[in-house]
């Protein structure tokens, strides 16, 4: 195949390939969203059906909320906004089981932070996650 023609065939399947890895990401973003929302909700009142990944964070909500209050201890866990409080233990779940890279977790924290939460919620969740992957990689 000629230079030109090459270029040409890759260039005609870049959007492709773009699309597909978009959808791979807004698909676990809408995963997130989904568990954010019903983590939210269970702070007020038991939910019936949950998601898989809800469940797994409330599984581990017992050893996720020590971290918390280790890394914000000017925070007691009742005065934290409830959507960063649901942020941080969906975020902190993500990073115990270590299917994606610190850095995306943290960033899609920040992402639904900024989306969901207050004026400051962004740095409060960046600064909080910090704060555990520094102290977690000390260990």
């Amino acid at each position: 195949m000629p230079v030109a023609a090459n270029q040409s065939f890759l260039i005609s399947f870049a959007p492709l390939v773009v699309s597909m890895a978009k959808s791979n990401i807004d698909e676990r973003h809408q995963r997130r969203v989904s568990a954010l929302k019903q983590l939210f909700a269970q702070d007020f009142t038991n939910q019936g059906s949950l998601t898989p990944l809800a469940k797994s964070v409330l599984a581990k909500q017992a050893e996720i909320d020590p971290l918390i209050v280790n890394a914000a201890p000017a925070w007691p866990l009742e005065q934290i906004n409830k959507v960063d409080l649901a942020i941080l233990r969906l975020a902190i779940y993500e990073l115990s089981i270590k299917k994606e890279p610190i850095k995306v977790i943290i960033n899609e924290a920040v992402e639904l932070a900024k989306e969901f939460g207050g004026e400051s919620s962004s740095s409060f969740v960046n600064g909080v996650l910090g704060k555990i992957v520094q102290y977690d990689s000390k260990q």
